[in-house]
């Protein structure tokens, strides 16, 4: 395996008016959407060296709920929080061991400009949902791109028993 950089946006956030940016909190639906994307990766079989999050509280909430199933235990970027460009991305991989596989939890339009940065690809980000980029020798390649629905879907049991209690 070559280094991989997973991407997942935050889950949806009350809206912008209900509280200051950084203190926006997630959804219902927000809360679902990130506990569906934690076990969908969970499922895919995927283990991760580390993640990161934006100190913001709706990402803080994502990254919590999503690495639950993940057994990681997300560390705070602040860069993540806004201006995160690709340099910023590399670097964290570049913190872990070899051919290690790193999540990172964070924001739009962010996001959607660093996988572009690093594949060419022009990827729409939905809340809660997913882009992984592999990087071999400094340059990016797509492997994969999870909206939102097909993360529920592949999620949605566990999502369901989590909130139940």
């Amino acid at each position: 395996m070559s280094q991989q950089l997973w991407f997942l946006r935050h889950g949806e956030a009350v809206p912008h008016d209900a509280k200051r940016d950084v203190d926006r909190e997630l959804t219902a639906r927000g809360e679902r959407q990130s506990i569906a994307a934690g076990e969908a990766l969970a499922r895919l079989g995927l283990e991760f060296a580390a993640a990161y999050t934006s100190p913001k509280v709706r990402a803080r909430d994502t990254a919590r709920l999503a690495c639950r199933s993940l057994d990681l235990e997300p560390g705070e970027v602040h860069g993540l929080a806004t201006g995160f460009d690709a340099e910023a991305a590399l670097e964290l991989l570049l913190g872990s061991d070899g051919d290690a596989r790193v999540l990172l939890v964070g924001h739009e339009p962010d996001f959607s400009r660093v996988v572009h940065t690093l594949t060419g690809a022009r990827v729409d980000f939905k809340k809660g949902g997913v882009a992984a980029v592999r990087i071999d020798r400094g340059s990016g390649t797509l492997i994969a791109l999870l909206r939102p629905r097909e993360l529920e879907s592949m999620g949605l049991d566990a999502a369901a028993e989590a909130l139940d209690g």
